[in-house]
Parts: structure tokens; C-alpha cells; sequence
């Protein structure tokens, strides 16, 4: 779900989108920053503050790989689901693009905070590692309930971020980051209805747990499981959820499943 950047003033004007609705044809820094964010998603596009037929393709493509109306249009809800792309679900569409030069001096993201350590430590046979197809490989030693989050986990290792996605149904075309950690918990048995990220900042028990450790707040949420990351965040990178990196978790609700 979207989750706003806390950055300074003069940063915050950089990332603004405006309010009106872009097309072919406006003009604007609000149109460079929409460019910007385009070639953040994975979707190059010039950045010269015109919206014409490249960015116009760029838009249609995102559209597409969010299940949105194809109309090559940008709306405050479409500027909401970009945002939402580029800071928790990362690439979307590393092939297509319209052709335009990477931009080298455009807005920044802010910068992450210092990586925080795994949640509690894990003995020989305890951790869990990520094979060369990307899927997690269950320790010896976790309980079944762990091994079936990993094994549920797994299944939408690898599907697209799509904001919204897990959200209603459970075979979905792709997940947000809510949604594929509603997934792998349903897939244990653990939750029974998908629930936003904020709804899982008093869910469980508080603090780290053994095996599993939920990070959640009003915008992301990720989870540790058996020593690996689950995360919709890097996913462009990495190409898989499963992640070895751990990130900060400076702003996040720690919470845990009692026992585990």
C-alpha cells in the first residue's frame, strides 16, 4: 500500500505530481517529475517536462502492468498507485520503454536508513536460504507452520507488484505488499481475510518473534521468516520477494505470531 517518502520541504516539492490530471500535450515540472518516476518504475522515459508520444507510451504501459484503464492519462489515483509502485513494489516493466535518455539529475529517492539486524538470532539447521530460481529453501529445523508460510510464500515469490493485489481474492494476477504477506500467512492457516498494512501494526503479538517477525506501518509492510526477507520492496532488484538483506526498521510496529 502507499507509503509517502519522509523528506525535507524543498524535497517534497521535487517529488510532487500536482493535482491536475497529465496528458499529451501538458507541460510542466510536474510532467518531468511523472517522467522521472516512469523511468523509476522501470519504464524509461526522457525527462524533459513534455508529455508527448513517448511518455504517453511509457503511461499506457504502466497501466497495463497495473490492470488499469488504458487511456495514456495520469489522475491523482494513478499518481497514488505510481508513488505506490515506485517506493514499496519497485520495476514493473524492465523491457518496455519508450526509448528516452535515463535522466541524471533527476529527484532522488530519500535515502534508506541504516540496515537492522535479523530479529532474533537462528542456530545451525534454523535458517532459511534462497535458491538460484529464487524461491526460499526451508530450514530442517522449522516447524511445519513455518515451512508452510515458505512454501505459500514461494508460490507469488516472483509474480508482479500490482497495487491493490492480493486484496479480494486470493489468485490474483499479482500482489501488493499487504497482499503477499496476507498470502504466505493464509497459506500457513495463520489469517484467514487479506488485511491492509495498517491493519497488522496490532496484529499478533508484540515485538520480534523466532521464526517469524512482521514489520508493518501505515503505508508498507514486510516480514522475516526463518532469517530471510519478505518483501515486495527490492523485488525489482532481486527478482524474487525472498531477499537475504536486511533493511531498517526505523517507523514499522514489530509485531509476531505467539510461539513463533
Amino acid at each position: 500500500m502507499l507509503l509517502v517518502p519522509s523528506v525535507g520541504t524543498a524535497a517534497k516539492k521535487n517529488w510532487h505530481l500536482g493535482d491536475r490530471t497529465l496528458r499529451e500535450g501538458s507541460k510542466g515540472h510536474d510532467v518531468k517529475v511523472l517522467q522521472n518516476f516512469l523511468t523509476r518504475a522501470g519504464l524509461r522515459t526522457g525527462v524533459d517536462g513534455v508529455f508527448g508520444r513517448g511518455t504517453t507510451k511509457s503511461v499506457r504501459a504502466f497501466e497495463r502492468s497495473q490492470l488499469r484503464n488504458v487511456d495514456g492519462k495520469v489522475t491523482r489515483l494513478d499518481v497514488l498507485v505510481l508513488r505506490d509502485v515506485v517506493i514499496n513494489g519497485g520495476a514493473v516493466a524492465k523491457a518496455a520503454g519508450t526509448g528516452g535518455a535515463v535522466p541524471t539529475n533527476a529527484p532522488k529517492p530519500p535515502p534508506m536508513e541504516p540496515v537492522a539486524p535479523p530479529p532474533l538470532k537462528l542456530g545451525p539447521g534454523m535458517k532459511a536460504t534462497v535458491g538460484s530460481d529464487g524461491l526460499a529453501i526451508a530450514p530442517v529445523l522449522a516447524p511445519p507452520i513455518v515451512q508452510q508460510v515458505i512454501a505459500a510464500g514461494n508460490e507469488i515469490a516472483k509474480m508482479p507488484y500490482i497495487y491493490g493485489g492480493g486484496h479480494g481474492k486470493w489468485k490474483d494476477a499479482g500482489y501488493d505488499c499487504s497482499g503477499s504477506v496476507s498470502y504466505a500467512l493464509h497459506g500457513a492457516g495463520l489469517l484467514k481475510d487479506s488485511m491492509p498494512s495498517g491493519g497488522f501494526m496490532n496484529w499478533g503479538e508484540a515485538g520480534a518473534g523466532q521464526w517469524i517477525t512482521i514489520y508493518a506501518n501505515g503505508g508498507h509492510i514486510y516480514m522475516v521468516v526463518a532469517g530471510l526477507r519478505f518483501d515486495t520492496s527490492g523485488r525489482s532488484g532481486a527478482g524474487t520477494r525472498w531477499q537475504t538483506a536486511m533493511r531498517s526498521a526505523k517507523g514499522y510496529q514489530v509485531r509476531h505470531i505467539t510461539g513463533l
